[in-house]
């Protein structure tokens, strides 16, 4: 059956230690589909707090969803083509941010291999993305938007790409300062060590939205070959 969008997204390993403890946090593993528990946090609803990335799955986005313009499987051989020509190359220690009031994993240290991956799944996959609908354009507010993320939205189906791309994994929604005061430091200590350790990115994760309002899953890890 053909999903009803897909997404190019950098994923954690199954045998990554973030894998299994920022699945926990989310509640949801995408790799298998499981629910998951979360882990107890008095006086706040984590599983609320946490249900817009747990539909997402752990990951951090590189070509965001789209709808499909040619079929499922053209558009996995062309990632799986493209991800023949990148080469791995080494993930900065990750570590628990602030981002615009969204709690997320960001890098540490700067990575151009990082985002000139993101920027080449961008431009390799597009002839694959149905064109954005209007209603599809709204949901962003493009009035509100400066020129340059508008030209995006038009452009890409995205606002935030290329130069306005910024690695994150996405652990909550926006909280407000209470909130953060008590799941920043729960998280950070719910994942401990495990951002922060070495790893290579290897592979671009194809994810999958059966249909509307599902959740993504890992439909297949491509290994980068270059």
């Amino acid at each position: 059956m053909t999903p009803y969008r897909v997404a190019l997204y950098w994923a954690p390993d199954t045998d990554d230690p973030l894998h299994a403890a920022g699945s926990a946090w989310l509640g949801r593993d995408a790799a298998t589909g499981d629910a998951l528990p979360q882990p107890p946090l008095p006086g706040l609803d984590l599983a609320e707090a946490t249900a817009d990335p747990r539909g997402y799955g752990l990951h951090a986005t590189l070509k965001p969803p789209f709808r499909l313009a040619n079929g499922y499987a053209a558009a996995r051989d062309a990632t799986a083509a493209l991800a023949a020509r990148i080469a791995p190359f080494d993930l900065p220690p990750l570590a628990v941010h602030d981002l615009d009031g969204f709690l997320a994993l960001r890098e540490t240290a700067p990575c151009p291999a990082l985002h000139a991956f993101a920027d080449t799944c961008v431009e390799a996959l597009d002839a694959h993305r149905a064109p954005a609908t209007e209603a599809e354009i709204a949901r962003r507010r493009p009035e509100r938007l400066p020129a340059r993320q508008r030209a995006h939205l038009d452009r890409w189906g995205y606002p935030y790409v290329f130069e306005e791309w910024r690695f994150h994994v996405t652990l909550t929604r926006r909280l407000e300062p209470e909130e953060k005061a008590v799941i920043l430091p729960a998280v950070t200590e719910h994942l401990g060590d495990a951002p922060g350790i070495a790893r290579r990115v290897g592979a671009i994760s194809l994810f999958v939205q059966p249909a509307p309002g599902e959740p993504f899953t890992i439909a297949e890890r491509l290994p980068l070959r270059g």
